[in-house]
């Protein structure tokens, strides 16, 4: 991982300073005639995302100055550790424009997920050279934290942008035995036909068909008089369609449909470092959706831990009915809170896109609550309702329930109202239908696997549970 941050200055850090363009001529006006005709050589504007190297008198950088739209346009610092040479940087802005303790943390963030770059694949002379840059962080912002952010996010996106055949379910479930020994954590994993002996039965169906095994991982963690908090997250490491068939371009980035577990894993090493007061639970429900002459099919009925049986309407909504099991097992706890995320619709995509986590929940003080940690950390979450009346569209003449409703409407809502079966209304639950994948190159957001929502949620559980 790269070290992003330091407390220490020395005499040779360039000093970046942030200018919103609304206010720019009128800072510019009161600056000295180098500066001024330097900056109106090199048409400096002040537009987001645009710099401006300044030299001191004897070559050397001494300023940086960077365009921004607003107070709340951190992400311009994502791809300063590209852009700028190697060195020792600190931020300078206008108390006018930056007052806050979460402007500074999010800048930092955003300047250490900029770095970003999976290289595994490449040979050396295609990879970016850089140097070292490290951004000063004042006192009151915790340096340990803003690196904990970019460290597991780049995790996360590691292990999305790894192809299956380097991620599949032996691999993923090795990830998470890393971490659990790397925090002295208990694991336990069921493979293959021992699910059926376990009663994961669903689990088990989903990935019967790949030489690679089905499996469940559940990992425990914490003080055992402490809150129970339970993240389960789908770990599909391909999804083919099964025997309905993805098409070629559907098919084509589904490497990143263990992006939820990828998640959870995420969350759960941010939690553990940080030290969070819980005790934590991961469930990921892992396989791989594949053709074989043991694919589950149309038409199955099969059963759930829970005890209701599932006719399988679609094989390609597979996602849920892996997680419907882990879920099962995550509520029998009665845990005081259950998170799931999951790369689980395409409908939720198209209702919000690929920047932004669609969740649902059961409980209107915590969607709430979410809502408003999206905002404080400026890592937008959306609320999609669980609108119950949709049921309708699950409804099986031969089983309890449909895995999917047969029509096209509502593809998110009916697949969390699905799961919702699965966890009793006393629970605290809600679901992150996610995509973790960024489609288009952003600064501090490269194309490729992303985090949606990670830093929410963080946000989310510290207001809730504190810390020690």
């Amino acid at each position: 991982m790269v070290n992003c941050f330091t407390n220490r200055l020395t005499e040779n850090t360039v000093i970046i300073k942030p200018l919103i363009k609304a206010s720019f001529e009128t800072w510019l006006s009161h600056q000295d005639s180098y500066l001024q005709n330097w900056v109106k050589a090199n048409r400096f504007l002040a537009d987001s995302n645009t710099i401006c190297l300044i030299p001191n008198q004897e070559g050397q950088l001494s300023h940086v100055l960077i365009g921004m739209a607003g107070v709340d346009d951190f992400w311009v610092f994502g791809d300063l550790a590209t852009r700028l040479p190697e060195g020792q940087y600190k931020i300078e802005p206008d108390e006018a424009i930056w007052l806050q303790a979460e402007q500074w943390q999010r800048a930092a963030i955003a300047w250490g997920l900029g770095s970003y770059y999976f290289s595994r694949y490449q040979n050396k002379n295609r990879r970016p050279e850089t140097g070292p840059k490290q951004l000063f962080l004042p006192a009151e912002i915790d340096p340990n934290l803003c690196q904990d952010f970019v460290n597991n996010i780049y995790w996360v996106r590691d292990l999305i942008n790894t192809p299956t055949e380097d991620m599949g379910p032996e691999i993923l479930t090795e990830e998470a035995q890393r971490l659990a020994k790397e925090f002295n954590c208990t694991i336990q994993t069921i493979i293959g036909d021992d699910l059926l002996t376990a009663n994961y039965p669903a689990i088990h169906a989903v990935g019967r068909a790949s030489p690679r095994l089905p499996r469940l991982v559940d990992c425990q963690w914490g003080d055992k008089s402490a809150p129970l908090l339970t993240l389960v997250g789908k770990g599909i490491c391909f999804d083919s369609g099964g025997l309905n068939l993805k098409s070629p371009e559907g098919m084509r980035i589904m490497k990143k449909d263990m992006g939820g577990a990828a998640h959870v894993l995420g969350l759960a090493r941010l939690i553990m470092s940080q030290n969070l007061p819980v005790r934590l639970r991961v469930l990921l429900p892992i396989a791989e959706n594949v053709v074989s002459g043991d694919s589950y099919r149309p038409g199955d009925i099969i059963r759930t831990r829970s005890g209701l049986s599932v006719e399988i309407s679609n094989t390609d909504a597979e996602g849920r009915v892996v997680l419907c099991d882990a879920l099962t097992a995550a509520a029998s706890e009665s845990p005081d809170l259950i998170l799931d995320f999951s790369t689980l619709t395409g409908a939720a995509r198209v209702a919000v896109g690929p920047d932004i986590a669609a969740f649902f929940a059961n409980q209107e003080d915590l969607a709430m609550n979410l809502i408003n940690a999206g905002e404080q950390s400026r890592d937008p979450l959306w609320r999609l309702p669980l609108h119950s009346a949709y049921e309708r569209y699950l409804k099986s003449d031969f089983a309890d329930i449909c895995n999917a409703s047969a029509g096209p409407y509502a593809g998110a809502i009916t697949a969390a109202l699905y799961l919702k079966q699965f966890v009793p209304d006393a629970i605290p639950w809600a679901h992150f239908d996610i995509s973790a994948w960024n489609f288009d190159r952003l600064p501090g957001r490269p194309v490729g696997g992303e985090a949606n929502g990670l830093r929410a949620v963080y946000t989310y559980l510290k207001n809730r549970y504190g810390k020690i």
